[in-house]
């Protein structure tokens, strides 16, 4: 037993650390010994998941739900990843499931309303929100969704007060501070933006959208260069299958940009 749970704690430092197939390679050890122990299926799921295997972690993750069916870290994982998949209706009577067993995890109500405000129905995401708060008042997660719904809906005052009370709880919290700079630059105050930015950054060198919101600033104030790096950094960071649009795009800004700055060279 000693070996397994040896197994489970270098396999969640390397999946904590970014080392994805080495947490596979001492979860899949750690199965060989104990194949019905739920927990390694549900970090081997998340492993997978992370590689981009999301037909090998899915299964993984109904095994785990499988054998303990109160874990609701995978219940998460596994609606996480359905919703990621584009299979809105799987995750949203996942997330419901949660609900059924602990009506007081709001965390299963934000998404919930993540799923909601994904088809634009912004008035079942609020809903959704509003009752995750009604449970934590400090719900970061809440907050920041909430925000994103009044942005969407040109209610930018209502969306930047979500966002700064956000950082009152926490500070260090990089999704907010990256709302703020969005909601800057699309007022145009690029300075304030960029400060925002910076912070996302020193928090949190990993927030891969950060960088192409960089490139845009860098584009506008005609520095075809410096955004042309940032992009790249865009595209490095940026791996998960639901950004592929996003990543195609970008990709072809990259070319322009490298066209372009050939032809000026």
């Amino acid at each position: 037993m000693q070996d397994i749970e040896q197994l489970l704690i270098k396999g969640r430092e390397a999946l904590e650390t970014g080392e994805f197939a080495e947490a596979v390679r001492l979860f899949r050890q750690a199965e060989e010994v104990s194949p019905d122990l739920a927990e390694i299926h549900e970090v081997l799921g998340e492993a997978l998941a992370e590689l981009g295997r999301a037909a090998e972690a899915r299964r993984h993750l109904e095994k785990a739900v499988a054998l303990d069916p109160e874990n609701l870290d995978a219940r998460y994982a596994l609606g996480d990843l359905c919703f990621e998949e584009g299979q809105a209706k799987k995750a949203l009577s996942i997330y419901q499931a949660i609900l059924d067993r602990a009506p007081e995890e709001a965390d299963a109500w934000v998404s919930c309303g993540l799923v909601h405000f994904h088809q634009e129905d912004m008035e079942r995401a609020e809903s959704c929100y509003l009752k995750a708060l009604a449970i934590d008042s400090e719900s970061v997660f809440a907050l920041n969704s909430l925000g994103d719904v009044y942005y969407a809906q040109d209610r930018a005052e209502e969306a930047v007060a979500q966002y700064r009370r956000v950082v009152e709880i926490d500070p260090e919290d990089a999704q907010a501070h990256y709302n703020l700079a969005e909601i800057c630059y699309d007022i145009g105050d690029l300075a304030l933006a960029e400060s925002e930015c910076r912070e996302v950054l020193r928090l949190d060198p990993t927030f891969s959208f950060v960088y192409m919101t960089l490139g845009n600033l860098s584009l506008d104030r005609e520095q075809p260069r410096q955004a042309l790096d940032w992009f790249q950094k865009f595209l490095l960071h940026e791996r998960s299958s639901s950004a592929k649009d996003i990543r195609d795009e970008v990709a072809a800004v990259v070319a322009g940009l490298k066209e372009e700055l050939g032809r000026e060279g």
